[in-house]
């Protein structure tokens, strides 16, 4: 990456953005309208996604900020229905089960909270959107800033934004040239349940604004420190004016009922932060913040290829251009790398007891009914969120994921229990909230009706034992989670025929159509025993339950259960056209081509069906995707990158590249955010993408596979420096002509090496023939080159 530039920098020399790396910026020459045009900025707990007007509006969210308490939606018909609904699915009488199923299973009601946005940070410059030129709005995704620069009236204003993770505060510079023509009025709004707003220039400059209805409780804080000029209550008792300063610096925060017990304590932790962040100083806070992301984000350095003239143009004329000739500009695929990886950091981090994770957007949304109320949806799409955090070098954003699996597998003991008897264990469906909320969510029987989310998200934690060698993380962390997840299904599976199967349960999100031999005929039907997700999900959680206990020691009754079930789960069944069959038998599709690739979780994230694994489930399995895509499926940000990341998996480097295309051309919104069903924003498909370039580029579920499945076509030459695979090794890998050249491998916790290039390629390893697995010494390096 180039160096960067700084604003001031820009402001003597407005040509320097024709220097800029457009793989690390996204810059815009107009302001935004709404979040899908925002800049969006987060220290893991506030978001702030930043429009850039004439009259500023930035859209302030705190990631606890929820619509409402937990309340308990279990149905309490649920344990008395079971036996009769697995008969009736035994029988063949899969209309009827599925409406069972639905009236004695659906929570009540249907639907957790959703998460709200917290406050609207208003700033009046007292000029029009008409008076402002030369303007320009910019986002770095290596320090995790933002900054807009324009000229009205003869003044330039130059605005300056960071989200601070050390400080725990947002901060916003705001300043004039010439000095002193600095005027502005700020305040804080919401549209719902506001208990008080206020302003004061009392013992500080401060705006005040406080929630205790609609919303879970909470205080939200502005504090404005001015250079030079006046501040005074605005006339409406609410909001601050500011007249004849050069600078005006903005410290926020907000701070809720979640994490703390009274209001009291909240605030107490509002004015700490604030305080601190205002007794150090704007510039002190912007530093901190920029050493932080920018050690982190800095890890990892990709270059597929220069842009040239192509990429010094603003985003949607890149985007524009791209969707024409996209062989001009490679870097755009560089910059939504790198934009995916800031977008997680600022979304999650570990902020102390209860971090949450990212969620349906990330951090940033200015509605109060949100496109599927932002929760956590776990039958894919928070999973999703996560799978390049360990492989792009980001383990540390893992953690709030893990908080939030820690409360939910809490409630969701309590509703294994209520609805299916099970005393031990713990049951999560198809979504969750910020309360771990574990009773099914809406009402359909494709997706309602799936209590698998527990075993998926168990997979995570192992996963990261897996990345970081971490004992300790999985003896006290994980182990936990896995043994809890299984205890579950032992009480849930239940015998049919040779194999443990589950039931009543569903294929995310897809329907069949009951064939002519069962009940009701030609109908589509949702819920079934045994579909194949459910069986590759056990798959591997018994397997990682199997790993763990050998790792840490363990045997007994946890070691033998999870061999015993995993020898009796059904192994993935291939169909008459040679694809992966994807409920019990070969019913006929409802949607061919459907988003979701359920049966295909054993390809990716997971590992049963992989090549060097077994080829015969994984030829089928590019049956499959092959099929749904002909089809006409990845209709959705979120499905494309998930056929990326499967195509990757399949060594199918070409076909990866040619979906990655595909997805810049037609999903990503004005700021590159992902788009769902009807341009919502979703962000798990920024996710997958970054996830799917680094899987071309790097596997390690069998062996540290280099350039499993590269584009060497489309990118013959390039490099990537600071990925992550499992053992902990990070890799550095080049190549030239479609071919690797040079490649280094660290060892970070010693154990044993096992590499793969390409297709099989030889190579030579610190200049010797590599023809068996190495034994590797902490903090060495191996240095991979061709034969």
């Amino acid at each position: 990456m180039r160096a960067a530039i700084s604003i001031f920098g820009f402001l003597a020399f407005p040509s320097a953005y024709a220097q800029w790396d457009p793989s690390r910026y996204l810059y815009f020459t107009s302001a935004g309208n709404g979040i899908s045009s925002s800049l969006p900025l987060g220290n893991g707990r506030l978001g702030a996604a930043v429009y850039g007007s004439a009259t500023e509006k930035v859209t302030l969210n705190e990631n606890s900020v929820w619509s409402g308490p937990w309340q308990d939606r279990g149905n309490p018909k649920s344990k008395g229905a079971l036996a009769s609904i697995r008969q009736k699915l035994l029988n063949g009488d899969l209309s009827d089960a599925g409406a069972l199923a639905l009236d004695s299973m659906s929570g009540n009601p249907t639907s957790p909270k959703q998460y709200h946005p917290t406050a609207d940070l208003g700033i009046d410059f007292g000029h029009g959107s008409s008076q402002l030129s030369s303007y320009t709005r910019v986002l770095d995704t290596l320090h995790g800033t933002g900054w807009v620069t324009y000229t009205a009236g003869g003044v330039n204003y130059t605005r300056e934004y960071v989200a601070s993770y050390p400080a725990g505060v947002l901060a916003f510079r705001i300043t004039s040239r010439p000095a002193g023509r600095l005027n502005a009025t700020i305040s804080l709004t919401r549209a719902q349940g506001v208990q008080s707003q206020s302003a004061s220039t009392s013992g500080g400059n401060s705006i005040t604004l406080k929630v205790n209805k609609d919303s879970l409780p909470f205080t939200a804080e502005a504090r404005v420190v001015n250079d030079g000029g006046a501040v005074r209550v605005a006339s409406d008792g609410k909001s601050l004016s500011v007249s004849g300063a050069t600078t005006i610096d903005i410290f926020f925060d907000a701070e809720t009922s979640y994490r703390y017990s009274s209001q009291s304590a909240w605030e107490a932790e509002l004015k700490k932060k604030l305080d601190n962040a205002v007794k150090a100083g704007y510039e002190a806070v912007r530093a901190a913040a920029v050493a932080d992301a920018s050690e982190i984000l800095g890890r990892v350095d990709l270059d597929l290829g220069s842009s040239g003239a192509a990429g010094n143009q603003p985003v949607p004329t890149r985007l524009s251009n791209y969707k024409k000739s996209p062989n001009a500009d490679p870097e755009l695929a560089t910059l939504y790398f790198n934009y995916g990886r800031h977008l997680l950091l600022a979304s999650s981090r570990d902020t102390g007891e209860r971090s949450l994770p990212a969620n349906l957007q990330g951090i940033w949304n200015d509605q109060y009914s949100p496109p599927w109320q932002s929760k956590y949806t776990i039958n894919i799409n928070l999973e999703m969120n996560y799978w390049p955090a360990l492989t792009t070098n980001l383990a540390e954003t893992n953690k709030a994921l893990f908080d939030l699996i820690d409360l939910a597998r809490s409630r969701g003991a309590a509703m294994a229990t209520k609805m299916y008897g099970c005393n031990s264990g713990f049951v999560l469906h198809h979504n969750i909230d910020l309360h771990g909320d574990a009773a099914p969510v809406d009402k359909g029987t494709p997706y309602t009706i799936w209590p698998l989310g527990g075993a998926w998200l168990s997979m995570h934690l192992m996963e990261h034992f897996r990345y970081t060698q971490d004992k300790a993380f999985l003896r006290d962390r994980a182990w936990p989670v896995l043994k809890q997840a299984a205890e579950f299904f032992y009480c849930f599976l239940f015998m049919d025929g040779a194999y443990y199967v589950t039931g009543p349960s569903s294929s995310p999100e897809n329907t069949y159509i009951v064939p002519s031999n069962q009940q009701t005929a030609g109908r589509s039907e949702g819920i079934d025993i045994a579909p194949a997700m459910d069986n590759q999900l056990l798959w591997e959680l018994f397997t990682n339950i199997i790993d763990a206990a050998k790792v840490l020691g363990i045997t007994g009754t946890d070691l033998t259960n999870a061999e015993k079930y995993l020898s009796k789960i059904k192994p993935p069944q291939v169909g008459s056209k040679g694809q992966i069959l994807e409920w019990r038998s070969e019913y006929k599709e409802g949607e061919p081509a459907h988003r979701h690739m359920s049966p295909l979780f054993g390809l990716f994230p997971g590992s049963q069906m992989t090549p060097l694994k077994s080829k015969t489930w994984a030829d089928a399995s590019k049956v499959l995707v092959d099929g749904r895509m002909r089809a006409g499926s990845g209709s959705t940000g979120w499905s494309r990158v998930w056929v990326i990341n499967l195509y990757a998996r399949l060594f199918q480097g070409a076909t990866a590249w040619s979906n990655t295309v595909t997805f810049l051309q037609t999903y990503p919104l004005d700021n590159l955010f992902n788009s769902g069903e009807n341009r919502w924003f979703q962000i798990d498909g920024n996710f997958g993408f970054t996830s799917g370039i680094a899987e071309m580029l790097l596997q390690s579920h069998a062996v540290v596979h280099l350039l499993p499945a590269l584009p060497a076509s489309a990118v013959p030459k390039g490099s990537v420096k600071g990925l992550v695979a499992r053992g902990n090794f990070v890799v550095d890998i080049e190549w030239s002509g479609g071919l690797m050249t040079r490649s280094t491998v660290t060892s970070r916790s010693g154990g044993q090496l096992a590499l793969r290039v390409e297709s099989g390629a030889e190579f030579l390893v610190d200049g010797k023939a590599y023809t068996a697995p190495i034994n590797t010494t902490v903090g060495a390096k191996y240095v991979i080159t061709r034969k």
